[in-house]
């Protein structure tokens, strides 16, 4: 994935951030991922993509904790190899190997401080269809509050996704407008699934999560076959049946 950084304004961010990580933490991220990528031997490949432009560090926390279920629940059957994606600052854009270890995963992600800058999410959809294009990625979950792109441009590379079979879960913080109408958009272009994060609703949430997994291991058979309610929720999303 590119890394070249681009001069733009950061958005407004009124609550307090954490410090930045300097080039050595970030390096020493990537190098810590990448040694964890013996152990992918699962069957289905799941890229987990995170705006960490986000502000609320308590929205950030919640993430990583309803990721870390949905790791946990994963890595009990050991069929899945997740690649972690985020974004954040300026132009700042990274990834991991893919990974089947989802406790060591996990520990990286709480590592990840939150700095202002713009949304990335074309970087993250044209990562995903390199990935796919050189071996079969099953899914693709992107959390994110905001979109500052060119909506034209998501939807182009949206529905490539949706060409290769790469559904996309946007999981959306907050309330914007604007986002929503992406999100929405790069969902139905790719054949996956639009919801709302919210912080009230943390069970539903770490549910809807898990069936993202199945369903990136094992399809729509899968889902039906383990019947959650959250499973027949995102059935009826894949359907077309939801919002």
């Amino acid at each position: 994935m590119s890394d070249k950084k681009q001069p733009v304004p950061a958005r407004a961010n009124p609550a307090p951030i954490k410090p930045q990580s300097n080039a050595g933490e970030i390096d020493a991220f990537i190098r810590q991922a990448r040694t964890l990528a013996a152990s992918a031997t699962g069957s289905g490949r799941l890229i987990l993509a995170l705006d960490a432009t986000m502000s609320r560090q308590p929205t950030w926390d919640l993430a990583c904790t309803l990721q870390g279920q949905m790791f946990d629940a994963v890595g009990k059957a050991g069929t899945l190899s997740v690649q972690l994606v985020y974004f954040r600052g300026l132009g700042e854009c990274r990834s991991s190997a893919f990974v089947s270890d989802t406790n060591a995963l996990k520990q990286l992600m709480t590592r990840i401080e939150c700095r202002s800058g713009h949304t990335q999410i074309g970087k993250v959809l044209a990562h995903a269809l390199k990935q796919t294009a050189a071996a079969k990625v099953n899914a693709l979950v992107y959390i994110g509050d905001a979109m500052e792109e060119d909506i034209d441009d998501l939807a182009e590379k949206a529905g490539s996704l949706g060409l290769h079979g790469v559904p996309v879960f946007v999981f959306q913080e907050g309330h914007d407008s604007g986002a929503e109408k992406a999100f929405k958009e790069i969902a139905r272009l790719s054949k996956g699934a639009w919801f709302r994060f919210d912080r009230r609703a943390a069970t539903t949430l770490a549910g809807l999560l898990s069936a993202v997994a199945v369903f990136a291991t094992g399809g729509l058979k899968a889902l039906e076959a383990r019947g959650r309610p959250e499973d027949r929720l995102m059935i009826e999303h894949l359907r077309g049946g939801g919002d």
